[in-house]
């Protein structure tokens, strides 16, 4: 039984587990790729939104109190 069994249940083959258990540092460092990527996506999306011109930025539009009504 090793620390990445699990892996197993959700459709690792035999060889990718034993790697995992014999090199659990692979699994550390694509945890730490992914969030790496995530946080660099967020950062991105912000100095995207943050500098934005006001012309640009969508206003949502409140319903209009002079719409007829039906």
């Amino acid at each position: 039984m090793g620390q990445f069994d699990w892996f197993g249940s959700i459709g690792a083959t035999k060889e990718a587990v034993a790697v995992l258990n014999d090199q659990p540092i692979l699994f550390t460092i694509l945890l730490v790729v992914l969030v790496t990527i995530i946080l660099q996506c967020v950062l991105i999306w912000y100095i995207h939104y943050a500098t934005m011109k006001p012309e640009q930025k969508v206003k949502k539009d409140k319903k209009k109190k002079d719409a007829p009504k039906k």
